[in-house]
């Protein structure tokens, strides 16, 4: 059952099935569970990587840490979990390389963990809906064993941000529930 709308005096129909609500519903103050802990959404980021593919990405807190969970549904729904991490943690000086070569390089390492480049993509921010978009360029790097995962992220010329983290699979993200009004 939708909630009621004083003003319009009629029911407002939720835009998900209350039934079946997935990672693909989720919005600011949902809650769920992953990893044996409770998880808010505070913020929604928006990314447009063109030819009409989208992809969302969610500031989640447990009240003790702040992470960032990626969804992306291309054929199949894809997650990850990351932090954000220092770029100068990643060996090397990343944003020199890339800045130097206009690419950035194939193998990385972080935490002593070699990553190997998979994918680049340019495309556009919004955060929580402002309409405001941001340009960027995204690198993609995957762990040569296991399924860690490194972001590497270029605003502008030389801003850069990296976030670090594992993919999940989606029944790891449970018992989700939307904001209580």
């Amino acid at each position: 059952m939708g909630k009621f709308d004083f003003f319009s005096k009629k029911n407002v129909e939720p835009e998900y099935d209350t039934l079946h609500i997935s990672v693909l519903d989720l919005k600011a103050g949902f809650i769920f569970d992953y990893d044996m802990s409770t998880w808010e959404v505070q913020e929604v980021y928006t990314y447009d990587w063109g030819d009409n593919y989208f992809s969302s990405e969610y500031k989640i807190s447990d009240g003790k840490r702040t992470l960032f969970l990626s969804v992306e549904n291309d054929d199949e729904v894809c997650l990850s979990i990351t932090e954000k991490i220092k770029i100068r943690a990643i060996s090397g000086d990343i944003p020199e390389y890339i800045s130097n070569n206009e690419k950035p390089p194939s193998r990385i390492t972080y935490a002593g963990e070699e990553y190997h480049l998979e994918s680049e993509a340019p495309g556009y921010f919004e955060e929580n809906g402002s309409g405001s978009w941001a340009e960027l360029i995204s690198w993609s790097y995957e762990a040569a064993k296991g399924d860690g995962i490194v972001s590497i992220e270029r605003w502008g010329d030389f801003e850069f941000e990296a976030a670090a983290g594992t993919t999940i699979k989606e029944y790891e993200i449970s018992n989700i529930t939307p904001k209580k009004n």
